[in-house]
């Protein structure tokens, strides 16, 4: 009998008195796409750390094609055919996209660099994503966190493992990458690779997976078909009850407009023709008013994000303004627009939206410490009663408020991200890809919350690569293409394909 391609017994794993993994087991056939579930904190992030080498599990046994399975390190589980994606990025930012393809896998002949054979390979690679049309030469800091999602992907491409681990491979990817990316993953178990596909997206788990694992508090809490699964089904084994309204519409009525943004030009979608830009696109012009969920959908590097970026003061318009209405007129940067009641959450929290070494307290409380504290002292106390309270409304999953963040799963970081601006008093609110990584439990929480913002009178922009979110979130809709707006219509007027014809030009 041919032995599974991957078999986990007993796995358990332990840091100091936390215990991250208390007894998993599963099996992976080859050619298959076993799909991974479990709330944030389950374990599913220290189980596959394991896999890739990074962490050794203090107790039970792992067999690769029947052999004891046992990495050393990254490098060695990459060297027996087991890869990984990670959900938080792992490029060098100051490396152009080709190197961090290339990195540790270039061509060379005689001891020297094959520049010719090492760019066709990253071109292919990035060809098989539908993403050939990447600048090689830009620094990868440079490219969205998207973009970046997608070199990412080619570098593991590069060299086709026996096993390949993807941690929310679509977080940041539009309808029509997802479809891409499926694309890929069907030619790779068409070749015998073993694929263990991790996702909070659990339409997307049905249909391309083949089996499932659930994870529960570090422990197998089920497995079997996909297929033979509901959604429910799978969600009450993850939270041990049912989310049965995954999108609560709480009574708001929109009111005067608060945010008017006029005629502003985005840079990277205004310069002359032959730049990046490639075209000079119509300036963008919407308002937002309070009481209102605006969402923005578009594919990856429509511009929504600079769009974004230049409300908050981030990066500097080209042409145009945006006025806070109901504010003193002040100056576009990010101090000005908190000032004004402006909040920013960043779809990369990674870099912009946590100091990931500080304790969660620090984190919640950072643009309002004059409120928790006398004559330049900081009441701790008051502080971390107010991030207690936080995470008890988000269910954090913490020992307590002085934990640093970078210790937390990338779900509950990005709850802490969140709660930042839920702490700060801001009545306008700038959300880019706010449940990017959280699980569905969460984001059913985080749903419900930005229903009572807009219950409260705020006025909150969302920006997301999930249409079923966008439709049932939001009360207006728009579409940006190519950095260039279209109207903003009731949710009602919108279907996903109408969205997607708009986000590709083909309206």
């Amino acid at each position: 009998m041919t032995p599974p391609r991957l078999r986990l017994t007993g796995v358990a794993k332990a840091f100091g008195p936390t215990r991250a993994l208390r007894s998993v087991s599963l099996e992976v056939a080859p050619g298959e796409v076993h799909v991974l579930i479990g709330e944030n904190g389950a374990g599913k992030s220290t189980l596959m750390k394991i896999l890739s080498g990074a962490h050794a599990p203090d107790a039970g046994e792992l067999a690769l094609d029947g052999q004891p399975y046992a990495p050393t390190g990254p490098t060695d589980a990459r060297a027996r055919g087991v890869a990984m994606i990670y959900q938080e990025l792992t490029l060098a930012p100051h490396l152009t996209a080709q190197e961090n393809i290339l990195l540790g896998s270039e061509s060379a002949r005689f001891g020297w660099l094959d520049a010719k054979t090492s760019r066709e390979r990253a071109r292919a690679a990035l060809a098989q994503l539908g993403h050939d049309h990447l600048d090689l030469d830009r620094p990868a800091a440079s490219f969205s966190i998207a973009e970046q999602q997608i070199i990412e992907i080619a570098r593991v491409l590069l060299q086709p493992p026996r096993v390949l681990i993807m941690d929310e491979p679509t977080s940041s990817l539009t309808p029509v990458d997802v479809e891409k990316l499926f694309a890929v993953i069907t030619r790779l178990r068409a070749t015998g690779v073993s694929i263990i596909y991790i996702s909070h997206f659990l339409e997307e788990c049905r249909r391309i997976g083949d089996r499932y694992t659930v994870l529960k508090d570090g422990e197998t809490a089920g497995t079997g078909h996909l297929a033979e699964a509901t959604i429910n089904h799978l969600v009450a084994l993850m939270t041990g009850r049912e989310v049965k309204d995954l999108y609560p519409r709480l009574a708001h009525t929109p009111g005067a407009t608060v945010l008017d943004v006029k005629a502003v030009g985005l840079p990277r979608f205004t310069g002359p023709a032959g730049s990046s830009a490639g075209r000079a696109s119509r300036p963008t012009s919407f308002q937002l008013r309070a009481g209102e969920i605006l969402g923005i959908a578009g594919l990856i590097g429509a511009g929504r994000t600079d769009l974004a970026r230049a409300i908050f003061g981030l990066d500097e318009a080209t042409a145009g303004e945006v006025l806070v209405v109901g504010a003193p007129a002040a100056r576009t940067t990010p101090r000005a627009r908190w000032q004004s009641g402006v909040g920013f959450l960043s779809e990369n929290r990674k870099e912009e939206g946590l100091m990931l070494v500080q304790p969660l307290a620090d984190n919640l409380t950072f643009t309002k410490l004059g409120a928790f504290g006398r004559f330049g002292w900081i009441s701790r106390r008051r502080q971390h009663a107010a991030a207690t309270r936080w995470i008890g409304e988000l269910e954090v999953k913490c020992r307590d408020a002085a934990q640093p963040v970078v210790e937390l799963s990338g779900g509950n970081q990005q709850k802490i991200a969140l709660a930042r601006l839920l702490e700060h008093p801001a009545r306008i609110l700038l959300l880019d890809e706010p449940t990017r990584g959280i699980d569905v439990g969460s984001k059913a929480q985080i749903y419900r919350l930005i229903g009572d913002l807009a219950a409260s009178g705020k006025a909150v922009l969302v920006i997301s690569s999930y249409l079923p979110e966008l439709l049932g979130l939001c009360d207006t809709l728009a579409v940006m293409h190519r950095g260039e707006l279209s109207a903003v219509r009731p949710c009602a007027a919108w279907t996903e394909a109408e969205i997607m014809r708009t986000a590709t030009g083909s309206a």
